[in-house]
């Protein structure tokens, strides 16, 4: 018997997703861990190992060989500019990645040395590149929508899925910087030793989403 694929998958709103794409194709877990601290389980026909992970450590894992595949938002991928196959978009997880701040700042954000509070470096330095404007990113992991009014940062960068919170805290968006949504990747090693279970997989995950 093969030794099982291993599935690095990004827990929180991509994780029952994930669980659910599985399940459709017959691969279920005892322990599908959502309630669990455990954070790897095997399924119960022993083909699949599937591990939660941080999102934004899920390439760590498919780079580093620790993982076959990954679930995994765009928007990490984008930011992170990993070494993996990009192999599907499993078309769930929607977000937006978005300038957003005060209604007064809207007519003069792209000023130079506009502050910008993200976790997004790398994304907000090209948005803001590719118009010509040094912007000052502020890294933030948290509480984005706090750092207008309290002075740390002018504006933010940030995902958003409804833009409920951004307006509930007086903020607006102010333009659109990508869409992401959850895609499936794999480790290149990974995909040319273990193609025939890989392309299994992803036939499955295919078919899933064509339903």
């Amino acid at each position: 018997m093969h030794p099982p694929l291993t599935i690095a998958c990004a827990k929180g709103y991509l994780w029952n997703n994930a669980i659910d794409l599985l399940a459709g194709m017959g691969i279920v877990f005892a322990n599908d861990l959502t309630d669990s601290r455990q954070l790897s389980t095997i399924d119960t026909r022993g083909t699949i190992r599937l591990m939660k992970v941080r999102p934004w450590d899920v390439p760590v894992y498919i780079e580093g060989g620790a993982a076959d595949l990954g679930v995994v938002g765009k928007d990490v991928l984008i930011e992170q500019s990993p070494t993996v196959l990009e192999l599907l978009d499993l078309q769930f997880g929607g977000c937006d990645l978005v300038i957003a701040g005060p209604p007064a700042r809207q007519a003069s954000y792209l000023t130079h040395h506009i502050r910008v509070a993200t976790k997004y470096e790398m994304a907000t330095r090209a948005y803001f590149d590719e118009r010509a404007i040094r912007c000052l990113p502020i890294p933030l992991y948290g509480a984005m929508e706090l750092a207008p009014s309290t002075g740390v940062a002018d504006i933010i960068c940030d995902l958003t899925a409804t833009g409920q919170t951004l307006k509930e805290n007086g903020l607006i968006v102010y333009d659109t910087v990508f869409h992401s949504t959850a895609r499936l990747v794999a480790n290149p090693v990974s995909f040319l030793s273990k193609y025939t279970d890989i392309a299994r997989l992803y036939t499955g995950f295919k078919a899933q989403l064509c339903r």
